[in-house]
């Protein structure tokens, strides 16, 4: 593991709470590296230590987005199967050349958009078959923070709105639009509210409001032919049918719920990352929907630019 920040701490926990799996290092510079992890378990301040160290099966990135291409970088050049968390890059070009080294090395190399091994998620792709033409997504994600000076809102909290969308249709959209609804500074970190709008070639629309000045949000719904179907993931119920609703009428009556596996969507990552290094597979798909999502948000970034 790379990383000992909030997320990778939440990995750390994932791991320890798995048979399959040891976590044998860990690169991080936090004080409390000691006590987060198990007494057998090396510590050490620079992570290419890590990535040179010669006895890991596989390596987790949990730092900074704007590290995340040196360190895979490293960990493919290395030979070692490196699972990466979202954003893959902050930029395309990164992103592309990344991708090509891994496909020239035959690498393995998965980014975690943990929503899209999340159980209601996946039950929502099995069900959406169900339900005729899909007419509009609506999305809408956000909490008040986290407020970071080196990543803005844009991709901090668009990746997995964006991916789900990509991992949903299986194509790119034709037009991006994004535009700032509210901001303010908060500290030398920025507070913001956008609004992002992908149109693909069926004239289906993607509606993604994204935040970190609001209540924690995670709603994914998808407006289809025969009804709206509503992922949310701090729901009781996270995945509820609602039946006849028109694509641009919040789905108000009682809706029928589905039921969904309980296990935490960043296990399934994580035993995903296991299996992928254990059976040798073909990864590809994980590693072109992450620079996919980069290409995507990279367009919405140059949409605020220009409004």
């Amino acid at each position: 593991m790379i990383g000992a920040g909030h997320w990778g701490r939440n990995y750390i926990k994932t791991i320890a709470a798995l048979d399959s799996v040891r976590l044998a290092r860990l690169a991080s510079r936090n004080p409390e590296s000691a006590q987060l992890v198990s007494a057998g378990c090396a510590i050490s301040a620079d992570w290419r230590q890590l990535i040179e160290a010669g006895d890991l099966d596989g390596i987790i990135i949990a730092a900074p987005p704007s590290l995340h291409g040196e360190m895979t970088g490293a960990a493919i050049a290395a030979g070692v199967p490196v699972l990466v968390e979202k954003p893959f890059t902050l930029g395309l070009t990164e992103a592309v050349a990344l991708r090509d080294m891994a496909h020239a090395r035959n690498a393995l190399v998965m980014v975690d958009h943990t929503h899209l091994l999340h159980p209601a998620f996946e039950e929502l792709k099995r069900q959406v078959t169900r339900l005729g033409t899909l007419n509009v997504i609506d999305a809408e994600a956000g909490n008040h923070g986290p407020y970071r000076e080196d990543v803005p809102v844009l991709w901090d909290w668009g990746p997995h709105d964006v991916a789900m969308c990509l991992d949903l249709l299986r194509v790119s959209p034709r037009e991006v639009r994004a535009s700032r609804v509210a901001h303010q500074k908060v500290g030398n970190a920025e507070a913001e509210t956008l609004r992002l709008e992908l149109t693909f070639e069926t004239g289906l629309r993607a509606r993604i409001r994204i935040s970190n000045m609001i209540d924690k949000t995670r709603r994914f719904a998808v407006h289809c032919e025969k009804g709206v179907l509503v992922y949310d993931a701090l729901a009781q119920d996270q995945l509820v049918l609602y039946k006849d609703t028109p694509a641009d009428t919040p789905p108000l009556q009682k809706g029928t719920p589905f039921s969904v596996s309980p296990e935490p969507p960043l296990q399934r990552v994580v035993q995903a990352f296991i299996a992928a290094i254990a059976m040798k597979e073909d990864r590809r798909l994980s590693l072109d929907l992450a620079v996919e999502v980069v290409a995507v948000l990279e367009r919405c970034e140059k949409s605020l630019a220009a409004n």
